[in-house]
């Protein structure tokens, strides 16, 4: 059983930065999704995929993985970069 641990990045359709400093544990797929001959819906038989837990550090993320024996890759955070300039700049 693998996982991977990152945190939630900033929503681009909203400004607000809420659960953005919570870090993800995510459980990866262990089997290929197919398609259900009925209805034509992609699913799975893997109810891992589908847990999503959230914990304040990553450190406890960690821990936990390590508790229960997950193997959890860690994806660091992307620096947050800025790119501040006038609504003159515009017309330069």
């Amino acid at each position: 059983m693998t996982a991977r641990i990152y945190q939630r990045p900033k929503n681009a359709m909203q400004s607000g930065r809420a659960r953005t400093d919570e870090w993800v544990l995510e459980f990866e797929q262990s089997e290929a999704r197919h398609a259900d001959p009925l209805m034509g819906w992609t699913g799975s038989s893997d109810t891992q995929a589908q847990v999503l837990l959230t914990f304040p550090t990553k450190e406890e993320a960690k821990a936990y993985a390590e508790k229960y024996g997950i193997f959890a890759r860690v994806h660091a955070t992307p620096p947050k970069s800025l790119k501040i300039q006038a609504y003159a700049d515009n017309f330069r």
